[in-house]
């Protein structure tokens, strides 16, 4: 008996059904996509990309209490150093977005030996407080109370010592992505503290964005193709920044107007840095993450990502518009817990973000396929290490 032809049409399908549905049944995944073509990344910035390498013996003045609950109450259900309720960025870089078999194990953990042997030599030099301009400028004009004392080029430095003692090649850096958090805010944040504008932040600004050059350069020294580069987030907009500023001193976000307009010259400033370097360049891929972008667009419209809180912090004391107290951040003796739902909120302890906020902003890089927060965007920084070139 002849098989009717329509069914002879629909026939491949059938089987490839039939096919998909046996494995299911017995307990097999359908085929998955195809691996990320990075297998090693190295991170670099400071706390927003900060994966452990800061405890609260070390970190930066007031935010002390890294080590302490409630960090790392939503996902990690226990503090694991990171400043944050759980994932930062550069976690969703590597599971998510990458596929890696773990997270970045941080490099001044003692664990870290047994973690990069797991990991394709993947390492997170970040560390919470780090600057873009050296220590001892900071020493030198009396801005080095309770600083911590690295920079990124600290960071280059201990990713030398890696490269040494891992016997790592110049080729085999080719291979990796290199993913540079944010870093300058801390520049910023110490000068104007410490020295009530002593110190022009253009000068500030200047010097931070040439260590930040100097350092990419020294990454395509040691063989980088591959780098991202993030800019600063709307500074002006994190809790902080708002309780301590003067309440005339708004923009029409009803953000700290002066502090994002250094944000913002900052990152016009970085972006005119990453052209040239391009251009010098030509055979690598240096990627922008607007941060920037990214982060207003939330404050535009927090409801569309599921934020009911620009502004307030989750984690902090006082309560009031912005839950904030200088002497007593999250962790703190006197702030033992946080908001009941950390994933309505922006901002998690007054400086860094919860959780949520940093899947929105990962899912704006490395899934938004349209270049406003990712230039060139991921999609393609991928397929360029794909293809080799």
């Amino acid at each position: 008996m002849d098989v009717p032809a329509a069914l002879l049409l629909l026939l491949p399908a059938l089987l490839a059904f039939f096919s998909v549905s046996v494995n299911v049944a017995a307990g097999q995944s359908p085929p998955s996509s195809p691996p990320s073509p990075f297998r090693t990344v190295y991170a670099f910035g400071d706390s927003f990309t900060d994966t452990g390498n800061t405890h609260s013996t070390t970190g930066p003045f007031s935010f002390g209490y890294v080590s302490h609950p409630p960090y790392g109450t939503t996902f990690f259900h226990r503090p694991t150093n990171r400043y944050s309720d759980g994932r930062l960025v550069v976690d969703f870089l590597a599971a998510d977005a990458l596929r890696l078999p773990s997270f970045l194990p941080p490099y001044l953990s003692s664990s870290s030996a047994a973690a990069n042997a797991s990991s394709g030599n993947s390492v997170n030099f970040a560390v919470a407080g780090a600057t873009a301009i050296e220590h001892e400028w900071f020493v030198k004009n009396n801005l080095s109370f309770d600083v911590t004392p690295h920079s990124i080029m600290t960071e280059l430095g201990w990713f030398d010592v890696h490269l040494k003692a891992r016997r790592i090649a110049q080729k085999d850096v080719g291979e990796a992505l290199f993913w540079v958090g944010e870093i300058g805010a801390n520049d910023y944040a110490y000068s104007l503290i410490m020295a009530a504008d002593a110190i022009p932040r253009k000068v500030i600004r200047t010097m931070a964005i040439d260590r930040v050059t100097t350092f990419l350069e020294g990454l395509l020294k040691r063989g980088a193709k591959y780098i991202a580069v993030q800019g600063l987030p709307l500074t002006g907009c994190l809790t902080m920044a708002m309780a301590l500023a003067r309440p005339d001193d708004r923009d029409d976000l009803g953000c700290v107007a002066s502090v994002n307009a250094v944000s913002l010259a900052h990152n016009r400033l970085l972006q005119a840095s990453l052209r040239r370097l391009r251009q010098k360049h030509p055979g690598t891929v240096i990627a922008f993450a607007d941060y920037h972008a990214a982060h207003l667009a939330v404050v535009k419209s927090p409801a569309t990502y599921g934020f009911a809180e620009r502004f307030k912090a989750c984690c902090g004391a006082g309560g009031g518009d912005y839950n904030f107290k200088i002497l007593s951040t999250c962790g703190s003796p006197e702030v033992s817990s946080a908001c009941a739902q950390p994933a309505r909120y922006v901002n998690w302890d007054g400086v860094h973000m919860t959780e949520a906020m940093y899947k929105v902003v990962a899912g704006m890089f490395f899934q938004d396929g349209s270049g406003k927060y990712f230039r060139p965007t991921f999609s393609s920084l991928l397929a360029r290490k794909a293809h080799g070139n």
